[in-house]
């Protein structure tokens, strides 16, 4: 289980999401596979920063902008 997954580095942090902001949207670039150098904003819960590395299930899809209200 833990070979599943593609590796991207967070290379920004945008900002904050969710209900009541619990959720933070980065911009990552897929560093293995088809999608190799491709950058994709995802959302994810939990501490980051730019540098870290995410295991992403999926590269396709990729999280709806934050919207400026």
């Amino acid at each position: 289980m833990a070979d599943d997954g593609t590796p991207a580095e967070v290379v920004e942090v945008i900002g904050s999401t969710g209900m009541h902001g619990e959720a933070m949207q980065v911009k990552c670039r897929i560093l293995e596979g088809n999608n190799k150098g491709r950058i994709i904003t995802r959302n994810t819960v939990g501490p980051i920063r730019e540098g870290d590395i995410l295991m992403l299930l999926e590269t396709e899809r990729e999280a709806k902008k934050l919207s400026r209200r």
